[in-house]
């Protein structure tokens, strides 16, 4: 068994050993591809996933989930796009930082977090391109934001989503 990004080190527990069949699904939401959720099978693309949600958690200064003033979840993913749907992606970084930050990498940051969290694993980089992008050695492809046409929150709460051996923490 190999641990992975998204296992936050759940994979300790288990005698590496034996073979190991789990019913259960447990992570942090925000941070679990939608297909582990769905499938319960970690990949390295579930690690991509996992890796974006960390690239936007710590750009904008903000959790991968947090509730608004009426109780309702917001997903950071839906709302870093909301800004680039708006035209202001480069808003979505943390305020703490004041600006001080290029705004050309800042916005290849944002949008290399959101191509990593996309619903489609085939459409999700490898890790070693997602490096090149961040070395600056391969630019990153020309998306626009309807690339990404999928609501988080309306994902995760589909009935194919809703599954008894998922364990979730958030």
């Amino acid at each position: 068994m190999n641990g992975r990004l998204g296992d936050f080190g759940l994979a300790r527990v288990y005698d590496h050993g034996t073979d190991l069949q789990t019913t259960h699904v447990v992570g942090t939401m925000g941070y679990l591809a939608p297909e582990l959720l769905r499938m319960g099978k970690a990949s390295p693309l579930t690690d991509v996933f996992a890796f974006g949600t960390f690239l936007l958690e710590v750009a904008c200064g903000q959790r991968p989930i947090k509730q608004d003033l009426q109780d309702k979840q917001i997903m950071l993913v839906d709302w870093v796009l909301e800004h680039w749907n708006n035209g202001s992606l480069v808003q979505a970084m943390d305020t703490k930082l004041q600006g001080n930050y290029d705004n050309d990498e800042a916005n290849m940051v944002l949008k290399l977090g959101l191509l990593c969290l996309h619903p489609l694993p085939t459409a999700r980089p490898a890790m070693r391109q997602v490096m090149e992008y961040l070395d600056g050695d391969m630019a990153l492809p020309e998306l626009a934001p309807t690339h990404f046409n999928v609501n988080m929150v309306s994902m995760l709460q589909a009935e194919d989503f809703a599954h008894p051996s998922c364990c979730i923490r958030t």
